[in-house]
């Protein structure tokens, strides 16, 4: 159902892109092409946040997000915890378990959010598409401390 909604949600912006477009000239026809990407199904194995999740945190975030650290300070996100990377920043939560798609923390370490905020920046090196999967299927296994 999830990639049925995104190839739906890509035809139609594509449609209303299209749909913008100058009309002055009908006769002239144009030619759109449009990829739409496939994506893997996420896979079924359980993901752990003990052995699978929290290794990628301590690896990529805790340097800025532990107790002191520059993004704690700045955000009050303390990650060193499940406890306190469920609790959010002073915003809100970055989790939303069963929700990767509208999960803050994947927007921000897929760099869908402003470039300025993407996770980990300061020149650190992105996070691997490998990580994000398995952050994003944790989410939407339900983000369980297990």
């Amino acid at each position: 159902m999830r990639s049925t909604f995104k190839v739906g949600f890509i035809f139609g912006m594509a449609g209303l892109v299209m749909g913008c477009s100058d009309s002055s000239n009908e006769s002239k026809q144009t030619t759109t092409q449009v990829t739409v990407p496939v994506t893997a199904t996420v896979a079924t194995a359980k993901v752990s946040y003990a052995s699978d999740i929290l290794p990628i945190l301590q690896q990529n975030c805790f340097e800025c997000h532990q107790t002191g650290g520059k993004g704690e300070k700045a955000s009050a996100l303390n990650m060193e915890t499940y406890a306190g990377l469920m609790k959010g920043t002073k915003y809100g939560p970055v989790i939303n378990p069963g929700k990767s798609l509208t999960s803050t923390l994947v927007l921000l370490v897929e760099g869908r959010a402003n470039q300025v905020i993407k996770m980990p920046h300061d020149g650190r090196p992105s996070l691997s598409d490998q990580q994000i999967q398995a952050i994003k299927a944790w989410i939407d296994q339900g983000a369980q401390n297990n």
